[in-house]
């Protein structure tokens, strides 16, 4: 039985939470009990909720799916898509995912890649632009490596070492080798969740205090806040992959052309819900247009069925033949 944080099940074009992981319903409404359920894997950021909350308004309204959306950490998804626990996880960033990729991918077949989904992504180091006004070294590696400047994002975690805010454990992050490899005085403390980590920095960035986080683009956050992203040394997308390997990371996270992952037997049990998945494909833009919605307010699904109001002439295109 596939564990998760929460089921979410579409009924009548509404989203309601099942609480924690139970049994598959017996019948949802939207398919009639004619076409088999469709399970999208939401994972623990807005965007992939976005994602999954689009593909599945086309996929009931317009296939006639029922549709449920389970909440799940990106490491374990490849797991339940192995095992047919889960049919589409629509939001993969590669730069985390590399070894997971080859094995489950290309050597085991039990997941498929189901393409790029057209988003670009990057996961960053970043830092309050009134911090590098303040101190402009600061804005790179070789500034935080001084021996002054671990001391003024010390907290009580930490101690004499810097606080360094990193995203829950399940995400993809390596910044603890960065700055261990890089000689860095720095701490990362893990937060429960984006809304916590968003919290820590929104903390200090209201009391104009110094703070060092991990996050990622694109998001709304940007236009909220004036960040300015920490300069770290550059590798290649084959050399990070190696660094990961090695557990010897000590540069930048890479720019991430976002895929998709299905069960390969979706495209069997249900041909034209694949076909519409594989050619599920927007752009940044899309992304931060939803985005920019949650900030006003909008709920995740509203956001998502305000988009495909606004923009049939796309996702038309994904259901033709």
């Amino acid at each position: 039985m596939l564990r998760s944080l929460r089921i979410v099940v579409w009924v009548v074009g509404l989203l309601f939470v099942a609480g924690c992981a139970g049994s598959v319903p017996a019948a949802v409404e939207g398919g009639g009990g004619e076409k088999p359920l469709i399970r999208l894997i939401a994972n623990t950021w807005p965007a992939s909720e976005l994602n999954v909350n689009v593909a599945a308004i086309l996929l009931r309204d317009q296939l006639g799916y029922p549709v449920e959306i389970i909440d799940l950490d990106e490491q374990a998804q490849w797991d339940a898509l192995a095992a047919g626990d889960a049919d589409a996880s629509l939001e993969v960033w590669p730069s985390g995912h590399g070894e997971r990729m080859a094995q489950y991918i290309d050597e085991q077949k039990v997941v498929e890649n189901g393409g790029e989904l057209g988003v670009v992504g990057k996961i960053a180091w970043y830092i309050p632009q009134y911090v590098v006004d303040a101190n402009p070294a600061l804005a790179s590696w070789e500034g935080l490596a001084a021996a002054e400047a671990a001391g003024q994002f010390v907290t009580a975690e930490t101690g004499e070492k810097g606080t360094f805010f990193a995203g829950p454990l399940g995400w993809t992050q390596y910044d603890q080798q960065i700055i261990d490899n890089l000689g860095l005085n720095f701490q990362v403390i893990n937060t429960a969740s984006e809304e916590a980590l968003l919290a820590q920095m929104d903390s200090k960035y209201q009391r104009q205090e110094p703070v060092l986080f991990y996050f990622y683009t694109p998001h709304a956050v940007f236009t909220r806040y004036d960040l300015a992203e920490v300069t770290l040394p550059t590798c290649t997308q084959e050399e990070h992959a190696a660094k990961v390997t090695d557990g010897a990371v000590d540069c930048a996270y890479p720019d991430d052309r976002l895929i998709k992952i299905f069960n390969p037997k979706l495209q069997q049990s249900a041909p034209d819900a694949y076909a519409l998945l594989k050619k599920f494909n927007y752009t940044t833009d899309d992304q931060i247009e939803m985005l920019g919605m949650l900030d006003q307010g909008m709920a995740v699904a509203e956001a998502a069925q305000a988009w495909v109001d606004a923009h049939s002439d796309l996702w038309q295109s994904w259901l033709a033949e």
